[in-house]
């Protein structure tokens, strides 16, 4: 691809020690969305991802490409290289999807039919969203920290922390990116806040989220209470009219 040439939709996945899941997901993503093309972004992963992904691109030339950092460095700067990437080479969307399968390939196309929405959302929590293989606190845990975050911050996104997602690459261009301060998955409420802070227009579409079958999940509670932290204070400066 010639830098600079439009091309509509770029999926980012970040990854580290995916080993196990990464093939399939790539497979899944070409099989039900051949018109997309994917930028992993890996940070450096011991158990080899890497390498699996420069295997695969020989089987997608064109249409997988491979971002590899240094180290482990978050979900949010991983994104944040991954949006730099598209801009510098003319992509008018691109989307967010998890690595480990949780985010169905064949729920995407439903995500990128809304078009004229600068931000799209693939949704557990609104009517017809579903949560496959999570236990009851999980659940529990998952839904709470939205609600907290869906008050503090005064808006109607009902998955706020949600990872399966569209951005029209227009307003990530607008966004503060340099200011962003997560770097676990409140990256996300932090993203959603401040693109309807900016008058960027939303919207929640149903999804199923299917707990990973391999490898082991990067949420842990150092990550869970960075999101109630940065919230709080996200939170707090609204209340009393300061920008973040």
């Amino acid at each position: 691809m010639k830098k600079g040439q439009v091309n509509p939709t770029l999926v980012i996945m970040p990854t580290y020690n995916e080993r196990s899941n990464i093939v399939r997901s790539i497979e899944q993503l070409f099989k039900f969305n051949p018109e997309v093309q994917l930028l992993v972004v890996d940070d450096n992963s011991p158990d080899g991802t890497a390498d699996l992904v420069l295997e695969a691109i020989g089987r997608f030339k064109n249409r997988l490409f491979l971002l590899q950092r240094p180290n482990k460095a978050g979900l949010g700067p991983a994104y944040l290289a991954g949006f730099n990437w598209a801009f510098e080479r003319g992509y008018w969307r691109v989307v967010e999807m998890d690595a480990d399968g949780s985010h169905r390939a064949e729920d995407l196309p439903r995500l990128l039919e809304e078009t004229e929405f600068d931000l799209v959302i693939g949704s557990r929590w609104i009517p017809g969203g579903k949560v496959i293989n999570w236990p009851i606190a999980r659940k529990i845990v998952s839904q709470t920290g939205n609600l907290y975050a869906r008050l503090l911050l005064k808006t109607d996104i009902r998955d706020m922390t949600a990872g399966f997602r569209v951005y029209k690459v227009d307003l990530l261009k607008r966004l503060p990116l340099e200011r962003i301060a997560s770097q676990g998955y409140s990256f996300q409420v932090e993203m959603t806040f401040r693109s309807i802070a900016m008058g960027a227009s939303a919207k929640e579409v149903a999804i199923t989220f299917v707990e990973r079958e391999h490898g082991v999940s990067k949420m842990n509670t150092a990550i869970v209470l960075e999101a109630l932290r940065l919230v709080t204070r996200w939170g707090v400066a609204r209340l009393l009219g300061k920008n973040i």
